[in-house]
Protein backbone atom coordinates (compact mmCIF):
# COMPACT_ATOMS: atom_id res chain seq x y z
CA UNK A 1 0.00 0.00 0.00
CA UNK A 2 2.91 2.23 0.99
CA UNK A 3 4.59 1.55 -2.09
CA UNK A 4 1.61 2.48 -4.61
CA UNK A 5 1.35 5.86 -2.38
CA UNK A 6 4.23 7.05 -3.33
CA UNK A 7 4.20 5.81 -7.11
CA UNK A 8 0.57 8.07 -7.53
CA UNK A 9 2.35 10.76 -5.54
CA UNK A 10 5.52 10.99 -8.19
CA UNK A 11 3.12 10.07 -11.06
CA UNK A 12 0.61 13.72 -9.91
CA UNK A 13 4.14 15.58 -9.42
CA UNK A 14 5.39 14.50 -12.76
CA UNK A 15 1.69 15.63 -14.07
CA UNK A 16 1.99 18.88 -12.78
CA UNK A 17 5.00 19.77 -13.73
CA UNK A 18 4.64 18.98 -17.43
CA UNK A 19 0.94 20.73 -17.13
CA UNK A 20 2.58 23.73 -15.84
CA UNK A 21 5.24 24.45 -17.70
CA UNK A 22 2.69 24.53 -20.95
CA UNK A 23 0.99 27.13 -19.02
CA UNK A 24 3.28 29.28 -17.90
CA UNK A 25 5.28 31.71 -21.03
CA UNK A 26 8.68 29.50 -21.86
CA UNK A 27 12.15 29.93 -20.21
CA UNK A 28 10.80 31.41 -17.28
CA UNK A 29 9.57 28.07 -15.58
CA UNK A 30 13.18 26.26 -13.75
CA UNK A 31 11.83 23.53 -11.23
CA UNK A 32 8.42 22.63 -9.16
CA UNK A 33 8.07 21.75 -5.91
CA UNK A 34 4.71 19.99 -3.96
CA UNK A 35 4.56 19.92 -0.02
CA UNK A 36 1.53 19.69 2.12
CA UNK A 37 0.10 21.61 4.86
CA UNK A 38 -2.78 21.78 7.38
CA UNK A 39 -4.57 24.43 4.79
CA UNK A 40 -3.95 22.47 2.22
CA UNK A 41 -0.99 21.41 -0.77
CA UNK A 42 1.79 24.22 -1.46
CA UNK A 43 3.29 24.53 -4.94
CA UNK A 44 6.48 25.99 -4.90
CA UNK A 45 7.61 27.11 -8.96
CA UNK A 46 11.31 27.74 -9.06
CA UNK A 47 12.14 30.34 -11.47
CA UNK A 48 14.38 32.99 -12.57
CA UNK A 49 11.80 35.28 -13.71
CA UNK A 50 9.34 35.68 -10.85
CA UNK A 51 7.62 38.62 -12.93
CA UNK A 52 6.75 36.70 -16.27
CA UNK A 53 5.50 33.60 -13.59
CA UNK A 54 2.65 35.68 -11.37
CA UNK A 55 1.50 38.23 -14.59
CA UNK A 56 0.04 41.45 -13.90
CA UNK A 57 -1.72 41.43 -10.76
CA UNK A 58 -1.36 37.90 -10.40
CA UNK A 59 -3.56 36.54 -13.38
CA UNK A 60 -0.98 33.84 -14.01
CA UNK A 61 -1.12 32.97 -10.25
CA UNK A 62 -5.17 33.04 -10.18
CA UNK A 63 -5.96 31.07 -13.49
CA UNK A 64 -3.26 28.41 -12.44
CA UNK A 65 -4.94 28.10 -8.72
CA UNK A 66 -8.50 27.58 -10.44
CA UNK A 67 -6.71 24.79 -13.24
CA UNK A 68 -5.27 22.90 -10.53
CA UNK A 69 -8.32 22.73 -8.73
CA UNK A 70 -10.42 21.57 -11.52
CA UNK A 71 -8.01 18.97 -13.19
CA UNK A 72 -5.99 17.64 -10.39
CA UNK A 73 -9.30 18.16 -8.08
CA UNK A 74 -7.07 20.01 -5.40
CA UNK A 75 -8.70 21.06 -2.28
CA UNK A 76 -6.97 24.64 -1.37
CA UNK A 77 -3.75 24.80 -3.42
CA UNK A 78 -1.28 27.72 -2.73
CA UNK A 79 1.00 28.77 -5.58
CA UNK A 80 4.47 30.11 -4.19
CA UNK A 81 6.72 31.83 -6.80
CA UNK A 82 10.52 31.88 -5.57
CA UNK A 83 13.18 33.44 -7.50
CA UNK A 84 16.60 31.39 -8.61
CA UNK A 85 19.92 33.12 -7.24
CA UNK A 86 22.10 31.78 -9.37
CA UNK A 87 20.18 31.27 -12.52
CA UNK A 88 23.55 30.41 -14.14
CA UNK A 89 23.89 27.34 -12.02
CA UNK A 90 20.26 25.93 -12.78
CA UNK A 91 20.30 23.82 -16.11
CA UNK A 92 17.05 24.35 -17.25
CA UNK A 93 17.36 27.98 -17.01
CA UNK A 94 20.43 27.81 -19.13
CA UNK A 95 18.75 25.16 -21.78
CA UNK A 96 16.02 27.09 -22.24
CA UNK A 97 17.82 30.42 -22.59
CA UNK A 98 19.89 28.80 -25.58
CA UNK A 99 16.76 27.14 -26.97
CA UNK A 100 15.27 30.61 -27.14
CA UNK A 101 18.07 32.63 -28.39
CA UNK A 102 18.07 29.50 -31.64
CA UNK A 103 14.40 30.11 -31.82
CA UNK A 104 14.48 34.22 -32.52
CA UNK A 105 18.13 34.36 -34.13
CA UNK A 106 18.39 30.37 -35.72
CA UNK A 107 21.47 27.78 -35.16
CA UNK A 108 24.08 29.41 -36.94
CA UNK A 109 25.88 30.57 -34.27
CA UNK A 110 25.20 27.81 -32.01
CA UNK A 111 29.02 27.54 -31.09
CA UNK A 112 29.39 31.13 -29.57
CA UNK A 113 26.14 30.70 -27.65
CA UNK A 114 27.35 26.93 -26.71
CA UNK A 115 31.00 28.03 -25.61
CA UNK A 116 29.57 31.75 -23.81
CA UNK A 117 26.86 29.77 -21.74
CA UNK A 118 29.71 27.17 -20.55
CA UNK A 119 32.00 30.12 -19.19
CA UNK A 120 28.94 31.75 -17.48
CA UNK A 121 28.20 28.61 -15.65
CA UNK A 122 32.18 28.61 -14.76
CA UNK A 123 32.46 31.92 -13.77
CA UNK A 124 29.56 31.32 -10.98
CA UNK A 125 31.04 29.47 -9.47
CA UNK A 126 30.74 25.55 -10.61
CA UNK A 127 33.22 22.91 -10.71
CA UNK A 128 32.28 21.49 -14.10
CA UNK A 129 29.61 21.84 -16.78
CA UNK A 130 28.97 20.02 -19.88
CA UNK A 131 26.47 21.00 -22.95
CA UNK A 132 25.40 19.11 -25.76
CA UNK A 133 23.65 20.63 -28.48
CA UNK A 134 22.16 18.20 -31.60
CA UNK A 135 19.54 17.47 -33.60
CA UNK A 136 18.83 18.10 -36.90
CA UNK A 137 18.63 21.54 -37.14
CA UNK A 138 22.19 21.62 -36.33
CA UNK A 139 23.74 23.22 -39.38
CA UNK A 140 25.49 20.73 -41.31
CA UNK A 141 24.61 17.46 -44.00
CA UNK A 142 23.17 15.63 -41.67
CA UNK A 143 22.28 15.30 -37.81
CA UNK A 144 25.37 16.41 -35.86
CA UNK A 145 26.35 16.92 -31.90
CA UNK A 146 28.20 19.23 -30.40
CA UNK A 147 29.93 18.73 -26.86
CA UNK A 148 31.42 21.98 -24.82
CA UNK A 149 33.34 20.73 -21.81
CA UNK A 150 34.87 22.49 -19.06
CA UNK A 151 36.08 22.04 -15.71
CA UNK A 152 35.78 18.53 -14.05
CA UNK A 153 32.56 16.40 -14.03
CA UNK A 154 31.82 13.14 -13.34
CA UNK A 155 30.76 10.59 -15.72
CA UNK A 156 30.14 7.29 -13.41
CA UNK A 157 29.41 6.39 -10.24
CA UNK A 158 26.78 7.72 -7.05
CA UNK A 159 28.13 11.47 -7.67
CA UNK A 160 26.94 11.18 -11.33
CA UNK A 161 23.62 9.55 -10.69
CA UNK A 162 22.46 11.51 -7.53
CA UNK A 163 24.68 14.87 -7.07
CA UNK A 164 24.90 15.96 -10.78
CA UNK A 165 22.32 18.48 -12.40
CA UNK A 166 20.56 17.50 -15.24
CA UNK A 167 18.40 18.95 -17.65
CA UNK A 168 17.06 19.35 -21.15
CA UNK A 169 15.36 21.55 -24.07
CA UNK A 170 13.93 21.34 -27.60
CA UNK A 171 13.72 24.02 -30.04
CA UNK A 172 11.88 23.57 -32.46
CA UNK A 173 13.24 25.37 -35.94
CA UNK A 174 12.12 25.32 -39.71
CA UNK A 175 14.96 23.13 -40.73
CA UNK A 176 14.31 20.43 -37.89
CA UNK A 177 14.45 20.63 -34.16
CA UNK A 178 17.69 20.98 -32.20
CA UNK A 179 18.00 19.53 -28.81
CA UNK A 180 20.06 21.15 -25.76
CA UNK A 181 21.05 19.01 -22.54
CA UNK A 182 23.10 21.01 -19.87
CA UNK A 183 24.92 18.82 -16.86
CA UNK A 184 26.32 21.14 -14.32
CA UNK A 185 28.44 20.16 -10.88
CA UNK A 186 28.17 22.65 -8.20
CA UNK A 187 30.81 23.40 -5.82
CA UNK A 188 28.44 22.55 -2.84
CA UNK A 189 29.10 19.11 -3.62
CA UNK A 190 31.98 17.15 -1.96
CA UNK A 191 34.05 14.72 -4.01
CA UNK A 192 35.09 11.32 -2.73
CA UNK A 193 38.56 12.47 -3.89
CA UNK A 194 38.71 15.49 -2.01
CA UNK A 195 41.04 15.25 1.24
CA UNK A 196 41.30 17.81 3.63
CA UNK A 197 42.90 18.19 6.84
CA UNK A 198 42.13 19.44 9.82
CA UNK A 199 44.58 21.98 11.47
CA UNK A 200 44.21 22.63 15.84
CA UNK A 201 43.89 26.58 16.33
CA UNK A 202 45.89 27.69 19.34
CA UNK A 203 42.45 28.89 21.15
CA UNK A 204 43.47 32.31 22.92
CA UNK A 205 40.87 33.54 26.13
CA UNK A 206 40.27 36.80 25.94
CA UNK A 207 39.27 37.80 29.59
CA UNK A 208 36.62 41.01 29.43
CA UNK A 209 38.59 44.10 31.45
CA UNK A 210 36.90 45.38 34.16
CA UNK A 211 36.40 48.34 35.86
CA UNK A 212 38.43 47.64 38.58
CA UNK A 213 41.06 46.40 36.14
CA UNK A 214 41.17 50.16 34.35
CA UNK A 215 42.01 51.40 37.87
CA UNK A 216 44.42 49.46 38.49
CA UNK A 217 46.57 50.06 35.67
CA UNK A 218 46.12 54.04 36.02
CA UNK A 219 47.63 53.68 39.56
CA UNK A 220 50.32 51.37 38.47
CA UNK A 221 50.95 54.31 35.85
CA UNK A 222 51.10 57.12 38.49
CA UNK A 223 53.03 55.32 40.48
CA UNK A 224 56.06 54.96 37.53
CA UNK A 225 55.83 58.66 37.10
CA UNK A 226 56.02 59.67 40.74
CA UNK A 227 59.40 61.66 41.34
CA UNK A 228 59.59 59.31 44.82
CA UNK A 229 59.78 56.03 42.96
CA UNK A 230 62.77 58.08 40.37
CA UNK A 231 64.62 58.75 43.45
CA UNK A 232 64.50 55.10 44.68
CA UNK A 233 65.47 53.70 41.15
CA UNK A 234 68.51 55.39 41.27
CA UNK A 235 69.49 55.20 44.86
CA UNK A 236 69.35 51.20 43.94
CA UNK A 237 71.67 51.67 41.07
CA UNK A 238 74.00 53.74 42.90
CA UNK A 239 73.35 56.78 41.53
CA UNK A 240 72.73 60.19 43.75
CA UNK A 241 70.79 63.37 42.71
CA UNK A 242 73.49 64.98 40.90
CA UNK A 243 75.40 63.39 38.21
CA UNK A 244 79.11 63.12 38.60
CA UNK A 245 81.57 63.46 35.88
CA UNK A 246 83.65 61.18 35.11
CA UNK A 247 87.47 61.15 35.64
CA UNK A 248 89.69 61.49 32.89
CA UNK A 249 92.08 58.48 31.78
CA UNK A 250 95.34 60.09 32.08
CA UNK A 251 94.76 61.68 35.58
CA UNK A 252 94.19 58.23 37.13
CA UNK A 253 97.25 57.00 34.76
CA UNK A 254 99.09 59.73 36.88
CA UNK A 255 97.57 58.97 39.85
CA UNK A 256 98.77 55.24 39.84
CA UNK A 257 102.74 55.88 38.70
CA UNK A 258 102.97 58.51 41.86
CA UNK A 259 105.28 56.59 44.11
CA UNK A 260 103.90 55.74 47.70
CA UNK A 261 104.99 58.22 50.64
CA UNK A 262 104.25 57.42 54.11
CA UNK A 263 103.22 59.96 56.07
CA UNK A 264 104.99 60.46 59.95
CA UNK A 265 102.49 61.31 62.82
CA UNK A 266 103.83 63.77 65.44
CA UNK A 267 104.64 61.27 68.06
CA UNK A 268 106.95 59.54 65.73
CA UNK A 269 108.80 62.71 65.21
CA UNK A 270 109.39 63.38 69.12
CA UNK A 271 110.80 59.98 69.59
CA UNK A 272 113.03 60.37 66.64
CA UNK A 273 114.98 63.97 67.99
CA UNK A 274 114.55 62.17 72.06
CA UNK A 275 116.71 59.47 70.43
CA UNK A 276 119.21 61.87 68.48
CA UNK A 277 119.93 64.32 71.81
CA UNK A 278 120.45 60.75 73.89
CA UNK A 279 123.05 59.71 71.59
CA UNK A 280 125.06 63.08 71.54
CA UNK A 281 125.28 63.10 75.02
CA UNK A 282 126.78 59.73 74.85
Amino acid sequence: MIEKRIISQKMKEHLIKEFVSKELPKSCYSNLELRKTPLGEKVLIYTSRPGLVVGGKGVNVQRLTELLKRDFQMENPQIEVVEIQHPCLDPLSVAEKITSSFERYGPKRFKSLGYSALQEIINSGALGAEIVIGGRGVPSSRARKWRFLAGHLKKSGEISASYIKRAQAVAHLKSGSVGVQVAILTSDIRLPDDIRFKVKEASIEVKPVTEKDEIKQQEKLIKKKSPQKKQKREKKAGKTGETQEPEPIAAKQEEQEKPIVEETTAEEKITEEELKEEHAQT
